[in-house]
């Protein structure tokens, strides 16, 4: 059996800074230390912060009075922001850089008298955190079915923003819909698919055509994982998403000579090597389709003293 390995994978930028503030946090804070939401979404990396006494819970109403609370890298509404003012609570933003770009032409577009579109997912929590800046004036699609009958008060003022981790060609046929049907559609002047989420996605590009399956490392909830899923079964082989070693199936593997592994933007690395090293294949093959240097700093109130 052949490896070939898609890079980059694994963690980005974002991830990375979200994780380590809550390093941060744990080590300068008096515990315990809670997280609104997961703060990326990965069961593993969950897993190892509540094992250092880290507590995630869903809403602000579970948390103590004057307690540090840690916002997740996928950002909260401006409610939620009030809301821990309100409460006295010690709140530490790790918030994605490249999702508070996205909140920010939010409150952009809408201060100008657009409608927002906001294409994404339904449900997940950058989405919600996004709409939740001007949640009169946005609405959400998901596909292009939802364009038809979207409601729109003026034609002719109306923007459109992305989610951060949708698949790339998906999002473009939705943006062309929406072009079709509003001629005037304005947009962020910068892609709002993060780099990590386009480079993982071209990475596998590289290798689907190839392979006779792909694994992508990642958690269900991941959204940049499972594009990856969808992008392979879209150049027509199988894939499957898993969170670690223990779910792959062993049929899966049956008169397969090639397998392309991968893993989304907030899983650990070390998963994939263990992935790798349970297959055993007789090669290893690496795919490099860009090299990614970029870093975020830490926001003042997760640096030590």
């Amino acid at each position: 059996m052949k490896v070939l390995l898609a890079s980059p994978r694994s963690f980005c930028a974002g991830v990375e800074r979200a994780i380590e503030i809550v390093e941060q946090a744990i080590l300068t804070r008096q515990p315990p230390i809670y997280v609104r939401k997961q703060i990326v979404h990965n069961k593993h990396v969950v897993a190892a912060l509540e094992d250092r006494g880290v507590v995630f819970v869903d809403e602000l109403a579970e948390i103590p009075d004057g307690a540090t609370v840690v916002f997740s890298a996928h950002g909260v509404s401006p409610a939620v922001r009030a809301e821990a003012d309100r409460r006295g609570l010690d709140v530490i933003d790790a918030t994605c850089p490249l999702v508070t770009k996205v909140h920010a032409e939010a409150r952009r577009f809408a201060a100008r008298g657009d409608t927002v579109i906001l294409v994404g997912h339904a449900g997940h929590e950058e989405v919600e955190g996004t709409m939740g800046e001007a949640p009169d004036q946005t609405v959400l699609v998901e596909t292009t079915a939802d364009i038809e009958d979207l409601p729109v008060p003026d034609p002719d003022n109306v923007s459109y923003l992305l989610q951060t981790t949708l698949a790339v060609d998906e999002a473009a046929e939705v943006v062309a819909g929406l072009q079709d049907r509003f001629p005037a559609l304005r947009g962020p002047a910068t892609d709002d698919i993060c780099y990590a989420t386009t480079n993982r996605q071209d990475a596998l590009r590289a290798i689907a055509d190839e392979a006779d399956l792909v694994l992508v490392v990642g958690s269900a909830n991941s959204s940049n994982s499972v594009r990856l899923v969808e992008l392979a079964h879209r150049h027509g082989t199988p894939s499957y998403l898993i969170d670690d070693v223990g779910g792959i199936r062993p049929e899966w593997l049956a008169d397969v000579d090639v397998v392309g592994v991968t893993a989304g933007a907030s899983a650990p690395p070390g998963l994939v090597d263990e992935v790798v090293a349970a297959l055993a294949p007789a090669t290893v093959e690496e795919r490099i389709t860009a090299r990614e240097t970029i870093h975020f700093t830490l926001p003042p109130a997760a640096r030590r003293p």
